[in-house]
């Protein structure tokens, strides 16, 4: 395509050992035309933008320097990694990023050995890299082998636990260790708490400016002469807060901070620090997120994840909808209900845009908490609010609530506390694929005593969820939604309470009852309707809770019907598994009730269209039609109407 850009000496490089031959100026050129490759990559497939634009020269520097896939390079989160993919083999297939059967936007150790480790959630970084300087001193061994280990984590990434965790551990362990903090002042959002405070101070107060000046931190790594000398210059800068001292303590050398846009700067460092390093140490680079394209450096979350786009212009290529997306629904209805209550107060885990909840922390500031990327601390940060007499609404993804899930059992469950969790992004989303797909929240939720378990089978639906949840003060609930517009139903001005465990009948039919749960509704009334064509008229019902589960409609339904299908956008051991122990507990299957399950399979479905992941799930309305046909034993409808 004539529009891509001049790469000539990118051009030349197919894997990272052809970077070795280049002199320092090659590398800052082969940097620029990275950054060039990555716009217009991502320009035609959408994805996380702004995280690469920011470590294009770190990528080049690290590649050149270190000997990969022998060497570990772990990209925290790893939505940064794009660069590095077209380094590493894989450029010829860059324009397929995040599509079916395209590479992953994410590290992934099944594509290539230089993924050594799989991420997509934050904090992990340090804690694997750890593991494999381990696995190596140990006599571990892989097909690449096993070098240095490098963690490249995010100044966000670094406001959560595990992090410090690891960095506890490596400290006394003492191994060979290489982090590189990438210090850019913007996670998704902009980043919280006194970590991001003290790094700014580090910035501040002692920007780099040579090398002598980042040895203060790493005495050790000088030549002997130099050492005595940069030794005393430390020890007049003790208490001024320079030289990383809180890394220090933890038992890492610390080097910083560096301008990560330098290359006269990085490769210099990256290369002392590769020759002599023998225990843990910090290298702290400060960088720009979207560097070096102007809309994603202008945008308000630095081009973080956008679709496709116009590259000389910036404009995202999005289909207009006809309908509210869920989560404005969700936010809008929160606001509703904080206007009448001001006990409701709101929690996020360092997506505030993306829960919706930037509306609501402009409404109602002081009750609305961005925790940062910890939550761990969050589920436990909303107990304490809601056995404080708030009304604390838990806004996360389901794939991240995964992450405080023990806090969730002990810190809310067990206490009952009526913590409201608002999950977005349930089911499966598409383009991220299986890192974030919301499989798992009924099935680790509904298992728990006392918990009330909702999910939206429409926008309709979920503003009356968040009302529900509202006035509910009986121990702890949670509702769900999908990411993406609604159906465009009729929307209520205000959300209505529902009866706790009360399902809704949406049409009355024979023979086999079809009981939906979330919104599987739409694919299940498609499918009634071709049935229906052809002379099959199936009840449909909506549950509306899976725990507690609408006894009476339930049976009602098993004893009207020679056969019951449920269906969920979730994995085995949610919502049918409940209806199935009922159905056992009450003797239902004594009976002669055919009774089928449609849940996700078991097994992680690569990212495509939201649409061909449902095909690939077999939740679809031509796979329900199908379950339809073999639970009432027709193989060919056509056939048997002849």
């Amino acid at each position: 395509m004539s529009d891509k850009p001049a790469t000539p000496l990118l051009d030349q490089v197919t894997r990272p050992a052809d970077l070795k031959r280049l002199s320092d100026a090659e590398l800052t050129q082969v940097a620029r035309e990275l950054r060039a490759e990555t716009i217009s990559a991502v320009s035609e497939t959408g994805g996380h933008l702004g995280a690469g634009l920011g470590v294009v020269e770190l990528t080049v520097a690290l590649h050149a320097v270190f000997d990969t896939p022998r060497d570990k390079i772990i990209w925290d989160v790893s939505h940064q990694c794009y660069p590095h993919k077209i380094l590493t083999e894989r450029r010829d297939r860059i324009r397929s990023l995040r599509m079916k059967d395209g590479l992953s936007g994410f590290t992934k150790r099944s594509e290539s050995p230089y993924d050594p480790f799989g991420a997509a959630h934050s904090s992990t970084s340090i804690s694997a890299a750890l593991g494999f300087a381990v696995g190596r001193d140990l006599g571990g061994v892989i097909p690449e082998g096993l070098g240095d280990a490098i963690a490249v984590i995010g100044d966000g990434a670094m406001s959560a636990g595990m992090a410090y965790e690891a960095l506890n551990n490596a400290g006394d362990l003492k191994k060979r260790l290489i982090v590189i903090l990438n210090d850019n002042e913007m996670s998704i959002a902009p980043p919280v708490g006194a970590m991001s405070s003290y790094l700014s101070r580090l910035y501040a107060e002692a920007p780099f400016q040579d090398f002598k000046a980042a040895a203060k931190g790493a005495v050790s790594l000088l030549p002997e002469p130099f050492r005595e000398g940069a030794k005393r210059a430390k020890d007049m800068l003790k208490g001024m807060a320079v030289g990383g001292t809180l890394f220090e303590n933890l038992g890492f050398s610390y080097l910083g901070p560096i301008n990560g846009h330098d290359m006269d700067q990085l490769l210099p460092v990256l290369r002392t620090v590769h020759q002599r390093a023998t225990g843990p140490i910090l290298i702290h680079i400060q960088t720009q997120k979207g560097k070096g394209y102007g809309p994603a450096e202008a945008a308000r979350d630095r081009g973080h994840a956008t679709a496709k786009f116009n590259v000389v212009t910036g404009e995202q290529k999005k289909a207009p909808s006809n309908a509210p997306s869920y989560t404005r629904v969700f936010a809008d209805s929160l606001l509703t209900e904080a206007a009448e209550d001001d006990k409701i107060c709101a929690v996020t885990a360092a997506m505030p845009d993306g829960t919706g909840l930037d509306l609501f922390a402009e409404r109602y500031p002081s009750r609305c908490f961005d925790v940062g990327i910890a939550e761990q601390h969050g589920v436990t940060f909303c107990a304490g609010l809601a056995a404080a007499g708030m009304k604390p609404f838990c806004a996360m993804y389901s794939t991240f609530l995964q992450r405080g899930y023990d806090q969730v059992v002990h810190d809310v469950a067990i206490q009952r506390l009526p913590v409201r969790f608002a999950i977005d992004r349930a089911g499966l989303v598409g383009a991220d694929g299986p890192t974030h797909a919301g499989a798992f929240d009924v099935a680790f939720l509904a298992n728990l005593p006392g918990f009330v378990v909702m999910a939206a089978a429409d926008e309709a639906e979920l503003r009356h969820m968040v009302a529900t949840a509202a006035a509910h003060n009986d121990g702890p609930i949670a509702f769900r939604y999908p990411r993406g517009e609604g159906r465009g139903v009729e929307m209520p001005e205000r959300g209505t309470p529902l009866e706790i465990g009360k399902g809704r009948m949406i049409r009355e039919g024979s023979k086999v009852a079809l009981l939906s749960f979330g919104t599987r509704l739409e694919e299940v009334e498609k499918a009634a309707e071709q049935l229906a064509a052809k002379g099959i008229t199936p009840t449909i019902a909506d549950a509306r809770f899976a725990k507690p589960l609408d006894r009476d409609m339930i049976l009602k339904l098993a004893a009207e019907h020679e056969a019951l299908i449920t269906i969920e956008e979730g994995a085995v051991g949610g919502f049918g598994s409940h209806v199935a122990q009922l159905l056992a507990d009450e003797a239902v299957f004594d009976k002669g009730l055919k009774f089928r399950s449609m849940v996700l399979p078991d097994t992680f479905i690569d990212q495509a269209s939201p649409a061909d992941m449902y095909a690939v799930a077999g939740m679809n309305a031509e796979q329900i039609i199908a379950k339809v046909l073999e639970v009432l034993g027709i193989g060919d409808l056509d056939a048997q109407r002849a």
